[in-house]
């Protein structure tokens, strides 16, 4: 385990709450933000891919700002975040429509043509990974610009929604710093 690992780790043990499928962490990572913990985060991220070179840190708001966030500020690159919006939009941009079942409802990631151009080596960064839909929908808008995406990394990863397959199943590089392994009789099990 890297530092930040560890500190998200003891994080989702001790203030974590599981309210029916999902995990809440909203005390420190999504909604209330730990600027250590997620430096922490940030960091570790930005260090499982640094090899690959990324120029670009791509996210999607709100809640995969702050990893992303601090992972481009570690690797000294600049972030693009896309917006989510409902219902139409005729702008001048890359979209993707994405099925939130978490939400329960159907929303279109947006990033602007102009800030978004080709040739950039991409790093997906997001706070969870679970069905891999939004993430999914960030690396094609990358590859339709003709942008390389070289991995996507998560803070938190619910192994059991198939998320990861999706996105391998694109040959992309997935890897995230913590695993939830199940989330049975409102307990949290993590993998490893």
């Amino acid at each position: 385990m890297t530092p930040g690992a560890d500190l998200l780790r003891s994080a989702v043990l001790s203030e974590g709450r599981v309210e029916g499928s999902l995990l809440m962490v909203d005390g420190f990572l999504n909604h209330r933000v730990d600027p250590p913990l997620l430096r922490g985060v940030g960091e570790d991220l930005a260090d499982r891919f640094r090899s690959e070179q990324p120029d670009l840190v791509l996210t999607a708001e709100a809640s995969g700002i702050p990893p992303a966030i601090f992972s481009a500020a570690h690797l000294g690159v600049p972030l693009i975040y896309a917006k989510k919006y409902l219902g139409p939009g005729d702008r001048h941009v890359f979209s993707r429509e994405v099925v939130s079942p978490t939400r329960g409802a159907e929303y279109r990631v947006e990033i602007s043509r102009r800030v978004l151009g080709a040739g950039h080596r991409v790093l997906v960064v997001d706070d969870f990974l679970a069905g891999g839909r939004t993430a999914e929908a960030l690396g094609e808008i990358a590859e339709e610009a003709a942008c390389t995406v070289v991995g996507l990394g998560f803070a938190i990863e619910k192994q059991f929604t198939g998320g990861r397959d999706r996105l391998e199943a694109h040959g992309w590089r997935v890897e995230s710093l913590v695993a939830v392994a199940s989330l049975e009789g409102g307990q949290v099990s993590l993998a490893g």
